[in-house]
């Protein structure tokens, strides 16, 4: 048996399918490994319910372990608790805006859609304020679209949830 932090690394060199810089360990989607009956199974939680992202990232676990030596490994979507942004780790959250999306601020709990809407998000680019929101969903359902009236660059914003 390996260590759980040894497979949490070899899961880490598995990019997220939809933003290639950050990995499914940054990204929190990777919740725990355990042996059951000489099976290594993966637990993980979808960004969101549909994640059309998911099935990929289970074919990617499974053959990046099988590519390893494990034989015997199986992955579990876990619902419960929901995912958060919050499990985002910093260093996820600082090759978002390094690649140009703007990180979530704060909490899950502090902000809801409304607050998307409400205040202006800080542009990755320049880091300016003077953003407005030009759309509820960006690219997936997880983000959504501004625009910076600074350096006239629009942006994705990956919401708190």
């Amino acid at each position: 048996m390996i260590s759980t932090k040894r497979l949490f690394e070899i899961l880490s060199n598995i990019p997220d399918p939809e933003i290639p810089v950050i990995n499914i360990v940054e990204m929190g989607i990777v919740r725990d490994v355990e042996y059951i009956d000489n099976e290594l199974v993966v637990k993980i939680t979808p960004t969101y319910s549909g994640c059309p992202a998911m099935k990929a990232i289970e074919d990617d676990i499974v053959a990046e372990l099988k590519s390893k030596g494990f034989e015997n490994v199986s992955v579990k979507k876990i619902y419960s608790p929901a995912w958060s942004t919050d499990w985002l780790t910093n260093e996820a959250k600082r090759k978002l805006k390094e690649y140009g999306i703007a990180p979530p601020e704060g909490k899950a709990e502090d902000e809801f859609y409304r607050d998307v809407i409400a205040k202006p998000i800080e542009c990755p680019y320049c880091d300016s304020r003077e953003t407005k929101l030009t759309s509820q969903f960006g690219s997936t359902a997880c983000k959504s679209l501004h625009y910076c009236n600074s350096c006239q660059q629009p942006f994705e914003h990956f919401k708190c949830l």
